[in-house]
């Protein structure tokens, strides 16, 4: 049966060749000498051989201690780099988040949220991937991340989501369009004119605008496609704001007044799961600068 090696003997054992002497090592530690002596005998009584020689009034170690001493150095020194990583990790000053979230949030909200938590928590590795929201729902099932932001638009039992804010619905069409001029829309305005769907045309599913879904003949996934479709006047299509590129100076956004439409973006994660500490910070962190926004 292995002898069961308590940490602090080897310490005592180390001090007392560093120092030169059970005096000297006994002061260093702020121990008494018969108290070092008492551990190191037990320890050489478990291990079944001296460490040091006896009887010449000096620590020098055996051939047995000399074997001893550089291992007992290792394994104190991985002993304390591992508590010392199981704190940082614990007190979320090290570790690692992975997180994904639809495009629109990536692009617009993410810069200044992972600004503030680097700032906060500069320690913390991170890794941000976005994708549609069926993709960020699967990757969070999956555990290729802990963390999503996205739309949850079927509930999941495997998923726990916390709404963050509500993106209400518009619509997007080229400046020099007749709807441009409006402040807002009614959904019966927007008959006659050719729409474009798009990833988050669902959200017009169950309400009064849905039949314009059906009187639609063009569908575009990628929102690079439908920014150039839009640019060029092919179009119009319906967005959730934080979705609406704001940097093209062409289009604009109306905002849809009837019905008052809206994509509830939210924090993703498994249920009934917990958190490593990063993304437990990440998520504190969020709920925190999102507060604000949360209905």
């Amino acid at each position: 049966m292995l002898p069961e090696l308590k940490l602090q003997p080897l310490r005592y054992v180390l001090a007392i060749v560093d120092q030169g002497g059970f005096h000297a090592a006994a002061k260093q530690l702020h121990r008494s000498q018969p108290a070092i002596s008492m551990a190191v005998r037990d320890l050489e009584s478990r291990l079944g051989q001296a460490l040091f020689e006896k009887g010449n009034g000096k620590a020098l170690l055996t051939p047995f201690g000399q074997w001893c001493e550089p291992r007992f150095r290792e394994l104190v020194a991985h002993h304390d780099r591992l508590c010392q990583a199981a704190l940082a990790l614990a007190s979320q000053q090290r570790g690692r988040v992975d997180i994904a979230a639809v495009p629109s949030v990536a692009s617009r909200l993410m810069p200044s949220l992972l600004a503030s938590f680097v700032r906060d928590h500069p320690g913390i590795e991170i890794s941000l991937q976005d994708g549609h929201s069926e993709r960020v729902n699967q990757m969070v099932l999956k555990g290729e991340v802990e963390l999503g932001i996205t739309s949850l638009w079927l509930p999941d039992e495997a998923l726990s989501f916390t709404p963050l804010l509500c993106d209400e619905v518009g619509v997007v069409c080229r400046d020099d369009h007749p709807l441009a001029k409006h402040g807002q829309l009614h959904w019966q305005a927007l008959a006659g004119h050719p729409l474009i769907r798009n990833g988050t045309s669902r959200l017009l599913e169950g309400s009064p605008a849905a039949e314009l879904l059906a009187r639609s003949t063009l569908y575009i996934s990628n929102m690079i496609s439908l920014t150039a479709m839009l640019e060029a006047g092919i179009g119009i299509t319906t967005l959730p704001r934080l979705a609406f590129q704001e940097e093209h100076e062409r289009l604009r956004f109306i905002p849809l007044a009837e019905p008052h439409l809206e994509r509830r973006i939210g924090l993703l994660r498994r249920a009934r799961q917990s958190l490593s500490p990063a993304a437990e910070a990440m998520q504190d962190h969020l709920m925190e600068q999102l507060a604000p926004h949360t209905e």
